[in-house]
């Protein structure tokens, strides 16, 4: 099994990834395209130069490896606005495609805390309803896992026919071997936790610049969290 797990930024996608890692049967790979993205749209994002350095860019080679199977799973964190015009999808036949959600309103505010100047594309919200149309695949609500985290997992490997594993459920803390370079200045929080954490029930307030992004994200996030399981 191929698992292409799609989320933008701020997502609980690392813990996700996490959660999927400590299982003996999975091999993960951690946004294998952010290189690649990066150099062909020359975003300025944090340590740029560093993933440049250190990750893969040449989009046949990791067309390649998003090919091949792991041991004797893999589990892919993809951010769906990596996938840019010209970016290959041609990996992503055969895969188990899921679609992970988040209250727009949640990951603005967490991703505010990162970088001070955000845009629609920075959140992915649009790129993942794309992929979503061209993919198809399950949805999933972050704050559902958060809420009844093995309830959640049992029934996501239930949907995708993979056996449960507890070992889902908890992890060390620190950082993992697959990590991307950027674990540096965006998995602080990750690393510091040990297993699913629950959040405040209610929304983060949104400054009043933001309040444009909120608009514009909310109805697509409702419109494919009305799919999820």
């Amino acid at each position: 099994m191929r698992i292409a797990m799609w989320s933008g930024p701020r997502n609980l996608s690392t813990a996700m990834m996490y959660s999927f890692g400590v299982r003996s049967d999975f091999t993960v790979m951690d946004e294998p395209f952010y290189a690649a993205y990066l150099a062909a749209t020359g975003a300025d994002h944090p340590m740029r130069s560093e993933i440049l350095q250190t990750h893969e860019t040449d989009t046949d080679t990791l067309n390649s490896l998003c090919s091949r199977g792991g041991s004797p799973h893999l589990y892919m964190k993809h951010m769906p606005h990596h996938m840019i015009d010209g970016m290959p999808l041609n990996w992503a036949a055969g895969c188990v495609h899921i679609h992970l959600l988040r209250h727009p309103a949640r990951v603005i505010a967490s991703y505010g805390r990162k970088r001070s100047q955000i845009t629609l594309d920075d959140i992915g919200i649009l790129h993942q309803e794309r992929i979503h149309a061209q993919l198809g695949g399950l949805v999933i609500d972050s704050a559902d896992i958060l809420a009844h985290p093995e309830a959640m997992l049992r029934r996501l490997c239930t949907a995708i026919d993979l056996p449960f594993d507890p070992a889902m459920l908890s992890w060390p803390a620190g950082p993992r071997p697959w990590d991307g370079i950027w674990a540096r200045h965006w998995y602080n929080a990750v690393h510091k936790s040990t297993g699913f954490a629950s959040e405040p029930k209610d929304l983060p307030r949104i400054e009043p610049q933001q309040q444009h992004l909120l608009e514009a994200a909310l109805p697509i996030y409702e419109a494919m969290a009305a799919t999820k399981i």
